[in-house]
């Protein structure tokens, strides 16, 4: 397929008043004009440890972002190596936790080892680099690798593995060199993860029946094999429709996400485009963003964050183009149920014949208790749709009479690191269109993006399974039907398809449009451009903009349905702030007051419900609420409830903390639609819709007892300022984070959990960043990255712009050669 190659741009900036640079002329934007790069690879900090990265050539480029990288983040990136080498086992042992995919310590050591290990031996990465693009890395891609493993080396050289700063791996045997194949690794690992988490588990314990292990061991290797094989019996669709959906959600709650809004001309004040960028990444791990700044004068300039490890902006904006990702609702995997012998069940039935399952035997070193190296092996088995599985997201899939197989839309894609270098060269929103389109390399995200001509863009062009609304009435099983075609609501589950895979036209079939096989055709993909906004906090394509609803194939998520408080939100700040109604001076969007709305932490659920839970509360006979047994006095909370008038979650506020119990315990795992409203949902009116609390419903009174109660159990006084609870643990300094979770409605969203047996933030808002273009002139942007560029405790940059956070300000972005050089803290490495 016929595609566009990198391009020469019109002139940004150069390196200029720096000794390591020649003198430049001002082009119309603000940026210098083009000339020569330096010499050598340079790397420029100024204020919050960002560094400045320019060079005069990809490979130039990429060591300076490696050697970058490592200085701030070297325990964790060799952790990540680490993993997609499948030696975690070796050097951690076989029972420590970890996480492949999207949340914290989802599988063992010794299940991620098997997992990935059975990559290497497919040689999955290989076989990928050894395609011409856009299947494999275009050259630009191969060289910045290859500089990043140069640049990364060279830090891990220079300071030597036993004097690392950071304790996580100050000399452990485990931190090495790299090599480019590992950084390939990592970056397919990252393209895979949006299945990992759900699937992994279940891939590498899939045992036939009657089998009596699933692993073995060398002789005098204490590790036991796993999920030996029991009696099962398979459940009724409906039962594990259900469960699956239960699990999916409860999962989905602890996965990434996030909410972006793209800003046309139309709702600009004093600009022409204007973007939030709001993802929603773990705090902790091999996903954590790192932000930079890399320059190739002529070629390429670009400013924002990154998945650590990825020599390329993923988030960010040039001098034309701001865009976001936020993770979209398409399941980037699918099933299918084959019909197996009873007699022998490793063999399977497809159009009439008997097909023997093919088996691979997987083996990992492992430490022992006693600090000696034992072999695991495991026998691993797959079909011809794809290897077989027994759970999803920790829902049993017994293999009785039938197993399920399951194919992953991204395992062959490594198209997505040719997708991120093209944005980050794109010059408007249409050229960012073209990139996902002849790419499709973005692994299960959603893309909205901005442009200095006014245009605001929202596409949902991905890797998709080609699966077309006929081809899933065809060939769903009743399973298939119940988690597919049913709206999956809390928190925006995609469809899962299970097909039938007794017939080979089940599978997905082949495109002539798409750029891999298996993909569904990029131009039925939704994308949607104006001039005044679009916007997507995670729910499906239907309303990104309400005045506008798009339509689109069912795999890539309902339509016609409830929207998440979170969606609301975003769209109501949106539409006030074009209309001047939100109590804010003037209208249209500023960076001041973009940023004023996000920081607001503004609580949608509190919006709909709070004022009928106050009178819910105030109407309960004499105060008393049965809860197990036990006579529960909810009258103080009302008071309490009723002071907390600005519903929000800042760090100070009183009555939050509360209503956040009340409410997840009345949500209970189920969609906001199901809550027990006087207004049910309209789909003519989705973003208004359901409304209208009943106060007399007796969920709402329990509700609001339990909550009484845990917050007791838990020492956490009913009105407790949020920042005495919501907090992040820094060097023994505990620092207020405001913020709540998502299903509130606040966009802001911050998610508590237990790190290291204290609760801590799991993840929540990330990299933040408002990028505001004009008709000429520079970019305007501002960002903070929420946890800091480090994960280093002895590093400056370990919590710096997390205090920055925590008080509601911003890093005003050096962009241009005047900026940069007027940095108060410039500090310049060249690296010789």
């Amino acid at each position: 397929m016929a595609r566009r190659r990198f391009r020469a741009r019109l002139p940004l900036a150069v390196m200029a008043a720096v000794a390591v640079m020649g003198t430049t002329t001002a082009s119309a934007t603000g940026a210098p004009a083009a000339g020569p790069g330096p010499d050598k690879p340079t790397i420029r900090y100024t204020e919050y440890g960002i560094p400045h990265i320019t060079a005069s050539t990809w490979e130039g480029l990429g060591t300076g972002y490696g050697y970058a990288a490592a200085k701030d983040n070297i325990c964790t990136l060799a952790d990540t190596y680490l993993m997609v080498d499948a030696q975690r086992s070796r050097y951690l042992g076989p029972d420590g936790r970890t996480s492949p995919g999207q949340n914290q310590n989802t599988t063992t050591n010794l299940n991620s080892d098997l997992y990935f290990q059975r990559l290497k031996d497919d040689r999955v990465v290989e076989r990928l680099l050894e395609r011409p693009a856009p299947d494999g890395p275009e050259p630009e891609v191969k060289e910045a690798i290859r500089g990043y493993v140069q640049g990364y080396n060279r830090y891990l050289s220079e300071t030597g593995a036993a004097d690392i700063s950071d304790p996580a791996c100050r000399g452990a045997a485990w931190v090495r060199p790299i090599t480019e194949l590992d950084v390939y690794r990592h970056a397919h690992a990252e393209i895979i993860m949006g299945s990992a988490d759900a699937l992994l588990d279940g891939l590498v314990n899939a045992t036939p029946p009657g089998a009596s292990a699933a692993a073995t061991a060398n002789p005098g290797n204490p590790v036991q094999p796993a999920n030996p094989a029991q009696p099962v019996k398979r459940e009724k669709p409906a039962e594990t429709a259900r469960k699956i959906r239960e699990a999916l959600a409860a999962g989905r709650r602890q996965n990434m996400g996030s909410n972006a809004l793209a800003v046309g001309a139309q709702g600009v004040s004093g600009g022409t485009g204007m973007l939030l960028a709001n993802p929603h990444f773990p705090w902790q791990g091999k996903n954590r963003m790192w932000q930079s700044h890399l320059t190739i004068p002529g070629k390429l300039n670009v400013s924002g964050a990154s998945l650590l490890g990825l020599p390329a902006v993923n988030i960010g904006h040039n001098d034309d183009v701001a865009w976001s990702h936020t993770v979209a609702t398409v399941a980037p995997f699918g099933l299918f149920d084959v019909q197996v012998d009873p007699l022998n069940p490793t063999y399977y039935l497809v159009d009439g014949a008997w097909e023997r399952m093919t088996s691979q035997q997987v083996g990992v070193d492992v430490r022992n208790a006693d600090g000696t190296v034992g072999r695991v092996t495991r026998t691993l088995w797959s079909t011809r749709y794809g290897p077989v599985t027994t759970s999803i997201q920790g829902i049993a899939l017994p293999w009785v009479v039938s197993a399920h197989a399951v194919r992953d839309v991204n395992m062959n894609n490594l198209r997505a690191l040719n997708t991120w270098f093209h944005l980050d060269q794109a010059k408007d929103v249409h050229e960012v269109v073209n990139t996902l389109e002849t790419t499709q390399g973005v692994p299960f995200f959603n893309t909205l993006a901005t442009d200095r001509e006014g245009n605001a863009l929202y596409a949902d062009i991905q890797a998709v399974p080609n699966i077309t609304d006929a081809h899933a009435r065809s060939c769903l099983t009743e399973t298939g039907k119940l988690l597919f075609d049913q709206p999956l609501r809390l928190p925006n589950i995609p469809p899962i398809s299970v097909f039938d895979g007794k017939r080979s036209a089940c599978d997905w079939p082949d495109d002539p449009n798409a750029v891999a096989p298996g993909l569904l055709d990029p131009h039925k993909q939704p994308r949607l451009i104006r001039s005044d906004f679009v916007g997507n906090a995670n729910d499906s394509p239907w309303l990104a903009n309400p005045d506008q609803p798009l339509g689109y194939p069912r795999v890539m998520g309902d339509s016609a349905a409830p929207r998440s408080l979170r969606t609301q939100e975003l769209i109501l700040t949106a539409q006030k702030r074009l209309a001047g109604t939100d109590g804010l001076p003037g209208r249209g969007f500023t960076p001041e007051n973009m940023g004023q709305l996000l920081f607001a932490d503004n609580s949608r659920a509190a919006d709909l419900a709070l004022n009928a839970t106050v009178t819910a509360c105030r109407n309960v006979p004499f105060g008393l609420v049965l809860v197990d047994g036990n006579l529960v006095d909810v009258s103080e909370a009302c008071p309490i409830l009723a002071g907390w008038k600005s519903h929000d979650y800042t760090a100070d506020s009183r009555g939050s903390l509360l209503f956040a119990n009340y409410w997840s315990l009345l949500l209970n795992g189920q969609g906001v639609e199901k809550l027990p409203w006087r207004v049910p949902f309209d789909p003519n009116d989705p973003v208004h819709t359901p409304n209208s609390l009943d106060t007399g419903s007796s969920a709402v009174r329990d509700a609001l007892a339990r909550a009484m109660v845990a917050m007791r159990k838990g020492g956490v006084a009913l009105d407790a300022p949020l920042g005495d609870t919501m907090r992040i643990t820094r060097n023994g300094e505990r620092i207020p984070v405001h913020g709540m979770i998502g299903e509130l409605g606040v966009l802001n969203v911050m998610t508590p959990g237990q790190v290291d047996g204290k609760l801590d933030i799991t993840f929540g808002s990330s990299f933040v960043q408002l990028v505001r273009f004009t008709a000429d002139g520079p970019p305007q942007a501002s960002s903070v990255l929420a946890y800091s560029q480090s994960a280093n405790p002895n590093s400056p940059h370990y919590a710096d712009q997390t205090k920055l956070f925590s008080a509601g300000r911003w890093v005003t972005e050096r962009f241009t050669e005047e900026q940069i050089a007027a940095s108060p803290v410039l500090e310049v490495k060249v690296l010789d």
